[in-house]
């Protein structure tokens, strides 16, 4: 595992047998297993976190590529580009008012009344 062979695992044991005392030593074993699970969790997703940011990297990447190579000086047309502009509908005229409707029929209904 950490380059111990069995005997120096043995020792090791011993040793913490005689330190700790047969009380103790389960306990001590107990969380030493979850410090180590706990390093393990915490090493995988560092190692997944790093392996998404170069996935990302490397899409940014090709995506650039592709953006080049499709517009050539590598920006893509804005929003407001003028080819935008020019394909959208204008109106021609104004529509009309009730202002502008109104005078003209109040002059026609008083020539009526004169004639």
């Amino acid at each position: 595992m950490f380059g111990i062979g069995s005997t120096e695992i043995l020792v090791i044991l011993l040793v913490a047998l005689i330190v700790l005392g047969p009380s103790k030593l389960p306990d001590v074993a107990k969380s030493i297993g979850k410090a180590l699970g706990e390093f393990r969790r915490v090493t995988t997703d560092v190692k997944r976190t790093i392996e998404m940011e170069a996935e990302a990297a490397e899409q940014k990447a090709k995506a650039e590529a592709a953006r080049k190579e499709l517009f050539g000086d590598g920006k893509a047309p804005q929003q407001g580009a003028p080819e935008a502009e020019a394909s959208a509908p204008v109106a021609t005229a104004a529509p009309a008012t009730p202002e502008a409707v109104a005078p003209a029929t109040a002059a026609s209904t008083t020539e009526e009344k004169t004639a």
